[in-house]
């Protein structure tokens, strides 16, 4: 890969003595984690990815419908979420909005690409995660490269931590560690 070549290893996720990433990742998410077994697991990989970028999770309250919601419905409540999503989009990130209908990469291509975004010059990645209703039109436009997992449905709890492993797993393949074998 082109940063091996041209740069150290260790300027790639360290900048200066003073643990100045070069990248910072924020996870936007639609719902709260409440199980105390979700919340450990969101721990640990927050803990790992501290040796390789600034993380922050943020969560955005997600709007309520009855058991049976209208197509009416199911769109304000995109619009109401997407809206709350955008505003909390920094300016200038690099957005990843996880749909469905996104493009699957395998986990070295995820991690070719975080690099990329890098060496690009963006110093930001923010991934997008809806709920049960997905994501709005307009969140899914305003992102660089929509990105699928898979083509089935996970609940957007478990789906949480299985992006953190990615990204997690992304940044140890960059870093040539032995977690992914």
């Amino acid at each position: 890969m082109w940063i091996e070549k041209h740069l150290p290893r260790e300027v790639f996720f360290l900048v200066e003595e003073r643990k100045r990433y070069l990248l910072s990742v924020e996870i936007l998410c639609v719902g709260r984690l409440k199980e105390r077994y979700w919340t450990e697991a969101v721990a640990e990989y927050t803990k790992r990815l501290q040796s390789f970028c600034k993380l922050r999770i943020t969560e955005i309250p997600e709007c309520r419908v009855g058991d049976r919601p209208t197509g009416g419905e199911i769109e304000k409540v995109l619009e109401t979420e997407g809206n709350a999503i955008l505003q909390k989009i920094s300016p200038g990130a690099y957005v990843i909005p996880m749909c469905i209908e996104g493009k699957s990469l395998s986990s070295e291509k995820l991690a070719e690409t975080l690099q990329n975004v890098a060496i690009g010059g963006k110093s930001q990645v923010c991934f997008v995660i809806g709920a049960s209703f997905g994501l709005s039109d307009a969140v899914k436009r305003r992102g660089d490269l929509r990105l699928s997992v898979s083509a089935m449905t996970f609940p957007h709890q478990l789906f949480r931590i299985m992006l953190l492993e990615q990204i997690y797993r992304a940044f140890s393949i960059n870093a040539h560690t032995q977690y992914h074998k």
